[in-house]
């Protein structure tokens, strides 16, 4: 297959359930995702068809926040770093273009984000 670009929501569909697929098979990731999802994974896919789109695509399709639901797992660095290492791969193998490195800057933004404010609650609980 070659690479292309990330322009439809078609592409979106394809980046989310490529990389959901490599998370759900992954040693490190797969049992804090599937212990907080559980049997909801097409509802999940579907959210997150949404965000990418909303993010890579500006079709506003998402509307929630997509902190919350990460709030209060039990993640550190080696899950941020092994999520971030999948979802680059999946770039990396399938799309190419200004979409793509876009997709990884914000999936690189978003991690950061989530990390700080995680490591935040933690040692400030009230």
């Amino acid at each position: 297959m070659s690479k292309k670009e990330i322009l439809t929501i078609e592409d979106i569909e394809f980046l989310v359930n490529s990389f959901y697929g490599k998370v759900r098979e992954d040693e490190i990731l797969s049992p804090i995702f599937n212990d907080k999802i559980g049997n909801r994974w097409p509802e999940h896919l579907e959210k997150m068809y949404s965000f990418w789109q909303t993010v890579l695509l500006q079709e506003n399709t998402y509307h929630g926040r997509p902190f919350a639901p990460h709030a209060k797992l039990l993640i550190d660095d080696k899950h941020f770093n092994r999520w971030l290492k999948l979802f680059y791969t999946v770039i990396d193998e399938n799309f190419i273009g200004d979409k793509a490195q876009e997709a990884k800057w914000r999936a690189n933004k978003m991690a950061e984000m989530f990390h700080h404010k995680i490591n935040y609650l933690r040692n400030n609980s009230f």
